[in-house]
């Protein structure tokens, strides 16, 4: 057995004879698992909600999204766009057209971006699984519907009742200012047929309508303001980014899911590890009573301190037998933190006791938790390496003190 290793145990466990040190080491013990247990508590946390805001907005956006590098549309009858949709890869592809307008109905107004797209559009994103009221439909006996974004539906007082429609003016492109509104705008009416509710950015921002309607609506006739692509299940997704750009040049855009909204996911990122080195620095703050017990430890095993030199034992041995006693008291705290975090991500997602204020105006109800083994690990390493450093500075410093005056 490790002869070091051996003694540090012992002194964890026996009893000491000043029972302040039983108390600060139990302190210490309790600090550091109380830090750990928040690292993972927390951390599981944000990552819940990564997860949820990850599958909302899949929900929506395309595994890729094909845009002009300049202007605002491209014509769908470009070739290399035709090669793009026969690529192996490739299981369905959208043409989408999208403008802001003024829609009304009945007295109400609101802004809000049309979005015309094909006809399978429903393969292509997962909009049709968010529906809340009414159905995905697009045409009905070849009449254009509207599915609209419940935040849009709440700010005009939509009813799917079929009778009232939906007026939606845009700005004529081909003809002059005009004062008179006839001249100036283009109108059409649409029904809304479906209601969808997946993020409040959507919600509040997009009419889904068919292609043709928008085309007719905008002035267009064959532009397109960006291609929607549906990859088969299995498709590597940065190779086939990485293949399109090729044949689409400089002048598209390519980009996947997470560039689609890559800010949001950036911010969220910053936020998950800012948390995590506050509560590291927390952690070290806590560790300062690891420092305390070791030193009032080594302090009062001074005399064995003094036997083991005298039985030949060398600086490097004495100090490996006071390391391991910090760092063990790091590690029993480390892991019952872990085990104690797991436990309750474990009841949160069992039970949902934490439960998210708003009644129920969120997208769930309940705190999300995601436990992701890499995070924990990186919480226990993390606090392993923050115990070493503890319990370093006692036992170079006060050992060494000890020692030389030993020697005298």
């Amino acid at each position: 057995m490790n002869f070091p290793f051996y003694i540090a145990k012992r002194y964890l466990i026996a009893r000491k004879s000043h029972n302040v040190i039983n108390l600060i080491s139990l302190i210490s013990v309790i600090g550091v698992m109380v830090g750990t247990m928040a690292l993972v508590v927390v951390l599981s946390s944000f990552n819940g909600f990564d997860s949820l805001v990850h599958s909302l907005f899949n929900s929506f956006n395309p595994d890729l999204k094909i845009t002009p590098a300049r202007g605002k549309t491209f014509g769908d009858t470009l070739s290399v766009l035709k090669k793009v949709k026969q690529l192996p890869e490739v299981m369905y592809g959208s043409g989408v057209v999208e403008e802001n307008a003024l829609l009304q109905y009945r007295k109400r107004q609101y802004i809000a971006t049309v979005k015309g797209v094909s006809d399978n559009y429903a393969s292509i994103s997962g909009v049709d699984s968010m529906i809340v009221d009414g159905k995905f439909i697009l045409h009905e006996k070849n009449a254009p519907m509207a599915v609209v974004g419940q935040g849009i539906a709440m700010n005009l007082g939509i009813g799917l009742n079929f009778v009232t429609p939906i007026k939606i003016y845009v700005p004529r492109r081909t003809e002059h200012i005009s004062l008179n509104p006839e001249k100036a705008f283009s109108k059409k009416y649409i029904f809304p047929s479906g209601v969808f509710a997946i993020q409040q950015d959507f919600d509040l921002k997009y009419i889904i309508v068919p292609l043709d309607f928008a085309r007719d609506l905008f002035g267009y006739t064959h532009e397109l303001s960006a291609l929607e692509l549906k990859l088969k299940p299995g498709a590597n997704v940065k190779k086939t980014e990485s293949t399109i750009r090729e044949m689409l040049g400089t002048g598209f855009l390519v980009k996947n899911r997470y560039e689609q909204e890559a800010l949001l996911y950036r911010i969220m990122k910053t936020e998950k590890w800012a948390i995590f080195l506050i509560l590291s620095f927390i952690l070290i703050i806590a560790s300062f009573n690891v420092i305390g017990s070791l030193s009032m430890l080594i302090i009062e095993k001074k005399e064995d301190i003094a036997t083991f030199r005298n039985l030949g034992g060398t600086t490097s041995l004495i100090r490996r037998v006071f390391l391991y006693e910090g760092w063990m008291i790091s590690i029993v705290g480390a892991i019952a933190g872990v085990l104690l975090g797991l436990l309750i991500c474990w009841i949160q997602l069992k039970f949902g006791i934490v439960k998210i204020p708003g009644n129920g105006s969120f997208v769930i109800d309940t705190y999300p938790v995601n436990v992701r083994w890499a995070d924990v690990s990186l919480v226990f390493l993390t606090v392993l390496a923050i115990g070493y450093g503890a319990a370093w500075y006692p036992v170079r410093f006060i050992i060494g003190k000890l020692l030389m005056t030993n020697n005298r």
